[in-house]
């Protein structure tokens, strides 16, 4: 009888361990194939059962949460929407996440290990730490006042410190609130529906996302290229210019707005955007060194990040003459992000060297302990140190008495370039205005502020749409938010 027992005993034994074993194999080596398994809702529900952390401008939070009493606990909140939508993004318990909401939902969600100070703890518990912080580098006076600047009109502004690469502002028009797609009813997916069949594309982020042609802001490029070229030695001598100027190898011939073009010096050329002068000069560059010196701007780097994905800017890589000319006065395929050109606009202003931008300055714990700071950035050096001293000279001089008059500021120093690109099927779309600009107070020993601005306004009249009249009044509301702050 003893043996029957001691047989029962064993095989219940071995019965109890299969069973240990079964459930170790489910908890520890399965668990990730459970826990990735759409019918759990078990990851689900504990996301959403907390707060999630907030987004901070200038120390403030322009996100915060909602307690629904639901299953799915808590929605996201967003305060001035609209103005910050092209840098939060959106969390929605139905469509994901997207730009900061998505790059940094670890730290929002509460699941980055580094804010839990006993990580094996929290391995061992499952539980989640407190959603944390996310700093940006935004001026809230500067994002304000771009997104005032638009006016609702379609375009976009970015905004950078030019010594850091911090990007102070970061706006685009048409916007939409990211509220309206936080929650899982039937009206979030009405919205949905509605935001994407929108023919403007409110949910485009136009500053970082959408390309367009640069038209003569990228005279900037061209004559940075120039200049360190050995092409041009003096501004203000002869380029020996024709007015017509005759594409090479073709009978296209490529004008100019005004008069005056014809042999004009650099100086005046770039003061009245020759375009005349440009396509020549890039043509005496030559393509190998044109590329060059707009890869060097930043132009064609597939891997820009802010940290979410920047559209790569182009340009073409093998052109002939002709081809070359247009696109050195910004148009055939070169296309730019309005970031892109921000960051050009930033390297004549800080001698010549582009720093990465960035958005998020440091991560913090719930409790503001740092968790992650932005540290240094990468630096390139763009052109020569006395190259970005000539280009101050002229962009200032478009400024004081250019087609740029309307960046001024009083009391500060301003240089800006004017840009209008042609685009549509034979050019016949409504112009795009363009202006890029720096800006230095009057107490300050280098410019403290770099903006690109783009305005696609469908509804204006073709010949009235310019980069002086449209977009440089933007660029000086944005520079004087910053030079006041």
């Amino acid at each position: 009888m003893t043996r029957y027992i001691r047989y029962a005993a064993v095989f219940c034994t071995l019965l109890l361990a299969a069973l240990l074993v079964n459930a170790a194999r489910v908890q520890v080596v399965q668990s990730r194939v459970y826990d990735d398994n759409p019918a759990n809702r078990r990851p689900v529900i504990a996301r959403y059962g907390q707060p999630r952390g907030d987004i901070l401008v200038a120390g403030r939070p322009v996100t915060g949460s909602k307690d629904t009493r639901e299953q799915l606990r808590y929605e996201r909140t967003y305060a001035d929407g609209p103005l910050y939508a092209p840098v939060t993004g959106f969390a929605s318990q139905v469509y994901g996440t997207t730009l900061l909401e998505h790059t940094e939902d670890a730290v929002l969600a509460g699941t980055d290990p580094l804010l839990s100070p006993l990580a094996l703890l929290k391995d061992l518990t499952r539980q989640r730490a407190p959603g944390g912080d996310v700093v940006t580098t935004l001026n809230r006076a500067a994002q304000r006042a771009a997104y005032e600047g638009l006016a609702g009109r379609k375009g976009a502004v970015a905004a950078i410190e030019p010594a850091t690469g911090r990007i102070l502002a970061l706006v685009s028009a048409p916007s939409y609130d990211p509220s309206l797609l936080s929650g899982n009813g039937a009206d979030v997916e009405r919205a949905w529906a509605r935001l994407n069949a929108d023919p403007d594309k409110p949910m485009l982020n136009r500053a970082v996302r959408q390309t367009y042609p640069p038209g003569s802001t990228f005279k900037v490029v061209t004559a940075a290229a120039a200049l360190d070229a050995g092409v041009v030695t003096d501004v203000d001598a002869p380029t020996d210019s024709p007015d017509p100027y005759t594409l090479p190898g073709t009978r296209t011939r490529l004008t100019n707005e005004g008069d005056g073009c014809e042999d004009a010096p650099l100086r005046d050329a770039f003061e009245w955007s020759c375009n005349t002068v440009f396509a020549r000069l890039g043509v005496r560059v030559g393509a190998e060194a044109m590329v060059a010196a707009a890869r060097n701007f930043g132009f064609n780097d597939p891997g820009l990040r802010v940290p979410f994905a920047v559209t790569r800017s182009t340009f073409d890589t093998t052109l002939d003459k002709a081809q070359l000319a247009l696109s050195s006065i910004g148009q055939y395929n070169t296309r730019a992000t309005p970031l892109q050109m921000a960051m050009v606009a930033a390297a004549v202003a800080d001698g010549g060297q582009v720093r990465a931008p960035y958005l998020v300055e440091r991560t913090v714990r719930a409790g503001g302990t740092t968790v992650s700071a932005a540290g240094l950035r990468p630096v390139r050096q763009a052109m020569r140190p006395g190259t970005a001293l000539r280009l101050r000279e002229l962009m200032s001089d478009v400024v004081r008495e250019g087609t740029g008059t309307n960046a001024a500021i009083p009391g500060a120093i301003v240089g800006g370039k004017t840009g209008t690109a042609q685009h549509g099927l034979g050019n016949s779309g409504t112009p795009y205005a363009w202006f890029i600009s720096w800006a230095q107070g009057p107490r300050q020993a280098q410019p403290s502020v770099a903006v690109a601005v783009v305005v696609e306004d469908a509804a204006a009249d073709r010949g009235e749409i310019s980069g002086g009249g449209d977009a440089a009044p933007i660029a000086r509301a944005v520079m004087r938010a910053v030079l006041g702050s």
